[in-house]
């Protein structure tokens, strides 16, 4: 395996990454394929175990709302112990043991998911999964700041988000055909048991994921940190309060971009997570729509390559700013949303950005904060980014109990885009003015 990966660094592909710079994108491609199983066969394996008549399962409503809380706790966690985890985690060699240990509790947990037949135990294992999965992203995202330098940090961290778009179909493909293979389409195509494609579709992305996190454990090495004082980790807390009030105060560039990035993230968010609900509120074929989601992987991979080039010619506040206008034709274009056709424009449009606007933002933060707190910064930008989401889907339900279409729900979120940009814009600027007054 170690053997392949090295001759996958020295190809055509990959040929200007380095080892480290190649390491850490190819985690982008295992931690993408879990992501890819929550976004679709995780949610109907659940509600497969929690409907129906038998003692002990519920009906279709509270499965749906029971999955939701079991997000929102996720989401909450994260976001409480995400900023603690990346303030000790910045002290000298303890970013790879947190990433390690995150990554290795996130796999053993997504694997033993496959084996369980009640629904209770199947949602308290996907949660302690889904909050090791969300912790190891808040240590791998401040590692950028030690794999490459700071010019190359756009290319870098899009490679990771274009691969692991194209990376997580494959293990996705293996899990999609075994679940259509154990009646999970129709009972006609059943080769074996349900449980049996369960434990596939959550294997193989297990260990998928494993795989290519072991090089990343291997080559990388922390070379911005802070050194520990006796002491010190007791008061991480204090330090913690302490970077909050200096982003507040005295670091208007880190306050407005966060503030942009939440908005504009939390629209992003919202239309993921809302897209299989699209398409089921339009009276969309449900085979259609995981074709689409597919083919937007694809989409998603190139669109991320596209800007990748791009980084190296453009500032990366224009590219994120050119992203959010994207974002914001297609929350317009979702008014005329009718066709199946419709659909897969909207996927391909969100196609073209999604990669994009992610990895940038992660680039341009990695930029403008202290390389040595990278872990603890991270963890407050963590709290922004779990949070995606919340606001554009209060935005959605408010719209739909109002009695307003899925397309008015969507279209709304074009409000968030626009703020954003204008936040965007205010935090280049103190940027440029704290540039040019350390000259």
């Amino acid at each position: 395996m170690n053997g392949l990966f090295k001759k996958l660094n020295e190809s055509k592909v990959f040929k200007d990454l380095s080892p480290q710079e190649f390491s850490w994108v190819l985690y982008d491609v295992g931690n993408s394929a879990y992501t890819m199983l929550a976004c679709s066969l995780i949610p109907i394996w659940f509600k497969d175990l929690a409907i129906g008549t038998n003692p002990g399962q519920i009906s279709s409503d509270k499965a749906t709302a029971y999955y939701s809380l079991a997000i929102s706790l996720v989401t909450i966690v994260v976001a409480l112990i995400g900023p603690i985890c990346g303030a000790i985690a910045d002290h000298k060699d303890m970013k790879k043991i947190f990433f390690s240990t995150a990554v290795a509790l996130g796999v053993i947990g997504c694997i033993i998911n496959g084996f369980t037949t009640n629904w209770v135990i199947f949602i308290v294992v996907y949660v302690l999964t889904k909050i090791a999965y969300s912790a190891s992203l808040t240590f791998y995202d401040s590692m950028l700041n030690d794999v490459t330098t700071e010019q190359r940090m756009d290319e870098v961290s899009s490679y990771g988000y274009a691969w692991g778009y194209i990376g997580s179909c494959i293990p996705f493909i293996v899990a999609m055909v075994a679940y259509i293979l154990s009646g999970g389409l129709s009972e006609s195509l059943m080769l074996f048991p349900p449980l049996v494609g369960k434990i596939i579709g959550f294997g193989v992305t297990g260990l998928w994921w494993y795989l290519v996190t072991v090089p990343l454990v291997k080559n990388y090495v922390q070379y911005n940190y802070v050194d520990a004082q006796k002491g010190e980790i007791g008061k991480v807390f204090s330090k913690i309060f302490t970077t909050l009030k200096k982003i507040f105060t005295n670091d208007k560039t880190v306050l407005y971009f966060l503030i942009a990035f939440f908005l504009y993230i939390d629209g992003v968010g919202t239309i993921i997570d809302n897209c299989i609900n699209i398409g089921t509120d339009l009276g969309l074929p449900t085979v259609g729509q995981v074709i689409f989601l597919l083919a937007t992987q694809v989409v998603a991979f190139g669109g991320s390559l596209v800007f990748a080039q791009l980084s190296k010619k453009y500032k990366t506040a224009n590219l994120i700013l050119v992203c959010i206008i994207g974002y914001f034709c297609v929350c317009i274009y979702a008014l005329t949303l009718k066709t199946l056709l419709h659909f897969g424009i909207l996927a391909f449009g969100v196609g073209c950005f999604q990669g994009s606007i992610q990895s940038l933002s992660r680039s341009y933060f990695s930029k403008i904060i202290p390389a040595e707190n990278s872990g603890e910064y991270f963890g407050i930008y963590d709290i922004f980014s779990k949070g995606a989401s919340f606001l554009g889907s209060a935005v959605i339900a408010w719209v739909k109990l109002a009695g307003g279409t899925i397309n008015i729900a969507v279209a709304s979120l074009a409000i968030f885009f626009a703020i954003g940009f204008i936040f965007l814009m205010m935090a280049e600027k103190q940027r440029m003015l704290k540039e040019k007054a350390s000259k």
